[in-house]
């Protein structure tokens, strides 16, 4: 395969969309992308052989959970998860930062790095940058992420988050200087600075001066106001590199996702579609539909007749109900493979209208899907795709 990287073969003549070609060393990676969140080496109920059938071209892992258990011995031993799970496309591994916010009630900070204790097996660990590249050079992921100071989005210390910005700076060079396997391994900074647009450009500035592969936009999708959101990432695209690729962090909503992808963004994660899988929410072009409603005990249709996955090819949402109200796990499985499915081709659709360069008439119509009636446009949205030449009309503003 040839070297890491990335080709932007087609862009969106109004928006800043565009398509790319990312090289790493498994798989060529098709942008935009949704990369499923497997926590630890499986998505829930869902084996790796059923993702390439998907057409999966990478999923994550979570370094917090791996360096865990397995733990990193074990997966030296075993080769890196990519032989321990028998995946041979491409894996980006988080830095665990994000448990400083799941778990900040049993994490201590230092500028040494983070000390958890874990939830359930009430065993210390010290997460250093040292420490979460040592466990991501384990992992042997494609893509690794730096160690950052994560802050809630909803903090109001603006110290809190001076101070977490500068720190994941300095941590991102602890991480440069300790990461093992440059050679087959591409690190990514974490750009940090909260909803402080000083606080973010500085960090961009800083840490874009970096020779890296691509960026993560991270502090993001913690809660904050959506118009808030839209505006830290629409900066950070502004702020980052053309030839390289931006990973917007935790977004997996398919309004989010067009809209982000309308602003920059090339690659998303979230455990949205196999989480809300579980409880019983089938992704479709209108939105959710959910299968343990009664409503569809005797509806013989499958869930959604454009789908090719296996689920909506080979079976019908009174059979996934029943699967449902008899606490069958079959039926978590059947919705988490066509949600996956969902979010793949959701994607590809956005790919083939920048290709095409009709992404702007794609979004209105996506938008009528989703929301039935202009009048029920969220207004973040709208103002957000306005600001690349998107007029959707009317909202309820």
């Amino acid at each position: 395969m040839d070297k890491p990287g990335m080709e932007i073969i087609a862009r969106c003549s109004t928006t800043k969309a565009r398509v790319g070609k990312l090289t790493l060393p498994h798989s060529v990676v098709d942008t935009p992308v949704f990369m499923p969140v497997g926590t630890q080496g499986t998505l829930k109920g869902v084996i790796p052989k059923q993702l390439k059938e998907l057409g999966i071209q990478i999923m994550l892992g979570n370094t917090y959970h791996l360096g865990n258990k397995p733990g990193e011995e074990v997966l030296k031993k075993a080769g890196g998860l990519h032989e321990f799970m028998s995946w041979d496309r491409s894996l980006l591994t988080d830095s665990g930062g994000f448990q400083m916010v799941s778990l900040v009630k049993l994490a201590e900070f230092s500028e040494e790095g983070v000390k958890f204790i874990h939830p359930h097996e009430k065993t210390e660990m010290m997460l250093s940058p040292e420490k979460s590249m040592a466990i991501q050079n384990a992992i042997g992921a494609d893509i690794m992420m730096q160690l950052d100071d994560v802050v809630s989005s909803t903090e109001t210390d603006l110290k809190r988050f001076n101070l977490a910005t500068d720190r994941s700076i300095r941590w991102l060079d602890r991480c440069i200087a300790a990461h093992e396997r440059k050679d087959e391994q591409s690190l990514f900074p974490i750009i940090q600075g909260g909803l402080d647009h000083e606080l973010r450009q500085r960090c961009l500035k800083e840490m874009t001066s970096r020779d890296v592969l691509g960026f993560a936009i991270g502090g993001l999708s913690g809660g904050e106001g959506k118009d808030d959101f839209w505006k830290m990432v629409t900066l950070s695209t502004d702020g980052l590199p053309e030839a390289k690729p931006r990973y917007l962090m935790g977004v997996g909503y398919a309004a989010d996702l067009i809209v982000c992808s309308a602003l920059g963004c090339d690659m998303f994660d979230c455990v949205f579609p196999t989480r809300t899988a579980r409880f019983g929410s089938a992704l479709v072009d209108s939105g959710q539909i959910n299968l343990k409603s009664g409503e569809f005990s005797k509806d013989f249709e499958p869930i959604d007749k454009k789908c090719g996955c296996s689920t909506c090819v080979n079976h019908n949402r009174a059979y996934v109900h029943m699967l449902f109200k008899n606490n069958n796990p079959t039926a978590c499985l059947m919705l988490t493979i066509h949600n996956v499915a969902y979010q793949a081709r959701l994607m590809k659709s956005i790919r083939d209208a920048i290709v095409d360069d009709k992404f702007p008439e794609f979004i209105k119509e996506k938008f009528l899907e989703l929301f039935g009636n202009p009048s029920k446009y969220p207004k973040w949205a709208c103002d957000a795709l306005e600001s690349v030449g998107v007029r959707l009309g009317m909202s309820s503003w």
